[in-house]
């Protein structure tokens, strides 16, 4: 792209250089205008309107009004593009005539003036040729010095070494190029200090021709890979260098040099006939290295859309390579007829176009590019903020490239307002500096700004909460402070959506007030509609300010029991001692029995039988809790075991009850060893557990026994 874009530029500097404007004949519009300003002229219009026939009708006699209707505007077109045609193919004819012009003229050239012209020119061009290759020899040594080790340097020393190269190869340029002047004035049949104007013609084509091969060769670096910025092989960079280098010649030293040279000696037309054939042949080379590079060219579109995943533009990339080369070559053909045409106004316009989209295709994809770069390698965070903040990066992982997506469809619709702009399919620029414009472009950056405001706003809110719910940096929280930073969490995300969507639909124009006052009927609607919902809200918000219970806290709500793990504003989520979630909306909860608030009790009932000593079952029931003591459980223990008392009797057994104060929550882990140590110290000491015991009493002989007699 660079390649054709320098290509462009060339052209345009040539055509623009050398074009000829025709002289403009004065439209009858000035004439009139002419006519009114000047008072005599318009006495004079006014008498000979006076002085028409008296026949003629005063319709007949005002200007015609223009037919604005289709068929007219078509047939205005038509005519156009025809004459268009006729211009074209009378443009194939000249040309042809030019060639035998060139022919004609040059063997009517006066031959004094040709042999001057050919000792100036043969000595300017031999010294010129000779003291370039020679200050090439000379700097090409100085450069592969520059460019030996370019492997092992970064960046900066390889840009740095780049521009040395090309200050060492701009210097031989202009070197060679005063060399050449000072041959001009002091050599040859002019008088000494003057020099004829084809010698400058051709000394100026040498300047520009080379420093614009010299920009090329810098871009590319053919023979110093080393120093190499593009990704670009050895063997392509080699071969897009020499075409370049043959076509900037070919065209430039022919607009610059040898067309000025036959117009001046020859004839015009020579060196129109040269610049067709110059033409004719370059967008010939054009089209040959189109389709030497098709193939090349298609694989490589192919591989940049499966790296992208066939994407939507990957898909659009891969179906560009299937016809690229078909685009291109209607292009280079439209391009040499418009310039056959019409090379004064067409042709400048269309190159000048061209150079513009390809800047902005190429500044496109450089940005396009370093998103995507950016969005491969992610985002990585230092070491201490990710302990701070754990969800932090995934979450800017999973943000960023839906933000770096948008940014690249953004930059794709602004590449193509580049090339309608530099086309004129439509003014963009001068709609966003009307007043219409300047306002709608206002609105959509304001509404992009408060959707972008509203997001970093949700990131640093949730980012601030997992920090403060983080229980390895800073003190730890709360079960209260979990719930609460969660319920605001919740809350600021949807108050902070439903904020940024009005005052976004605000700013583009849309008008909210209706919004609001149907969101309040609707909420009305809601309420009266669903009022179990409203109950659920008003009876959670009751238990959030209470305090009664929060994240973590082992309850029995609505007759089920187990640990707190999700509560909203509206329902409690609880999971029993199985693993079973239950969803409990806060309308059917009319009772919370928190078991972790301040502290806990475990309660040890202890039945033995009635023949057991009641001073060695509590003994035993105070060794157990001295066994406890010594375990890890006892840090959660409070207090001293409350002592153990005699409670109840039983139809088998005796009850004794004692109590261990633990930490909130903490009591079951005591409990179960202590009740293990109980039984233990039981087993051990003989003390024996009730069992339930049978007695047999004999009864009375049964009333219908028989006795001995039989009756």
């Amino acid at each position: 792209m660079r390649f054709l874009i320098l290509l462009a530029a060339i052209l345009l500097f040539a055509f623009s250089a050398h074009a000829q404007e025709p002289a403009a004949e004065p439209a009858p519009a000035d004439e009139l205008i002419r006519i009114l300003e000047d008072d005599t002229a318009r006495a004079e219009l006014i008498e000979r309107l006076r002085q028409a026939s008296p026949g003629e009708s005063a319709e007949e006699a005002a200007p015609a009004v223009p037919d604005l209707s289709i068929a007219r505007q078509l047939a205005e077109y038509t005519r156009s593009v025809a004459e268009g045609a006729s211009a074209t193919v009378r443009s194939f004819g000249n040309a042809l005539g030019n060639f035998q012009d060139l022919f004609a003229g040059g063997l009517n050239a006066d031959a004094e003036v040709v042999r001057n012209l050919a000792i100036n020119l043969g000595i300017v061009i031999v010294g010129l040729v000779s003291s370039f290759w020679l200050l090439r020899l000379l700097t090409g040594r100085i450069n592969r010095r520059l460019a030996r080790g370019g492997t092992e340097r970064g960046m900066l020393r390889r840009l740095g070494g780049l521009i040395t190269v090309a200050l060492v190869d701009a210097a031989a340029i202009v070197a060679a190029w005063a060399f050449g002047y000072v041959l001009a004035l002091n050599t040859g049949i002019t008088p000494s200090g003057q020099m004829g104007i084809n010698q400058s013609l051709l000394l100026n084509a040498f300047l520009v021709v080379e420093a614009s091969k010299l920009l090329v060769r810098l871009v590319l670096v053919p023979q110093f890979g080393t120093l190499r910025l593009l990704p670009v092989t050895d063997e392509n960079a080699a071969y897009w260098s020499f075409w370049a280098a043959r076509l900037i010649s070919l065209v430039g030293y022919t607009f610059m040099f040898v067309s000025p040279m036959l117009n001046s000696v020859v004839s015009r037309a020579a060196g129109g006939a040269a610049q067709v054939l110059v033409m004719a042949t370059a967008i010939t080379i054009a089209i040959i290295i189109v389709l030497q590079n098709k193939d090349d060219i298609r694989i490589w579109l192919a591989n940049v859309s499966e790296r992208r995943n066939n994407d939507g533009l990957g898909r659009l990339l891969a179906a560009l390579g299937q016809h690229w080369h078909v685009l291109a070559i209607v292009y280079l053909l439209t391009l040499l007829v418009v310039w056959f045409a019409n090379p004064e106004t067409a042709l400048p316009f269309m190159l000048g176009a061209t150079a513009q989209s390809l800047i902005a295709i190429a500044i496109g994809s450089l940005i396009i590019g370093f998103i995507g770069r950016f969005v491969t390698a992610g985002l990585s965070l230092p070491d201490d903020v990710r302990q701070r903040l754990p969800l932090l990066e995934p979450r800017l992982r999973a943000f960023v490239p839906g933000v770096m997506t948008i940014v690249r469809w953004v930059v794709i619709v602004g590449i193509l307002v580049a090339i309608g702009q530099a086309w004129g399919l439509f003014d963009f620029a001068g709609w966003v500096g009307s007043e219409e414009g300047l306002a709608v472009a206002g609105s959509v950056v304001s509404a992009a700004l408060i959707v972008l405001v509203a997001i970093v706003l949700h990131v640093v809110v949730s980012s601030w909460v997992e920090y403060r719910l983080n229980a390895k940096v800073g003190r730890i929280p709360t079960a209260r402070e979990k719930t609460l930073l969660n319920l605001f969490k919740n809350a600021f995300t949807v108050a902070l959506a439903i904020f940024a969507l009005m005052l976004a639909l605000a700013q583009i124009g849309v008008n909210i007030a209706p919004l609001l006052a149907g969101a309040g009927v609707v909420g009305l609607a809601i309420g009266f509609g669903a009022q179990k919902l409203v109950q659920d809200i008003i009876t959670g918000i009751f238990i959030q300010f209470e305090n009664v219970m929060n994240e973590g806290d082992v309850v029995e709500v609505a007759g089920r029991s187990g640990t707190v793990e999700k509560l909203t504003i509206r329902s409690v989520t609880i999971r029993d001692m199985s693993g079973t979630i239950h969803l409990i909306p806060f309308s059917s909860v009319d009772q919370v029995s928190n078991m972790v608030r301040g502290f806990s009790f475990y309660v040890a009932d202890v039945e033995v039988a009635y023949d057991s000593d009641i001073e060695v079952v509590k003994q035993a029931m105070r060794d157990a809790f001295d066994v406890v003591m010594q375990s890890e459980h006892s840090n959660v223990i409070l207090d001293e075991l409350d002592p153990p008392v005699l409670v109840a009797f039983t139809q088998t057994s005796m009850k004794l009850r004692a109590r261990i104060k633990t930490l909130a929550g903490k009591q079951w882990g005591a409990g179960r060893l202590y009740s293990e140590t109980v039984w233990r110290l039981f087993a051990e000491r003989g003390i024996r557990k009730p069992t339930p015991q049978v007695s047999y009493v004999p009864g009375l002989p049964a009333p219908w026994t028989a006795d001995e007699g039989g009756n």
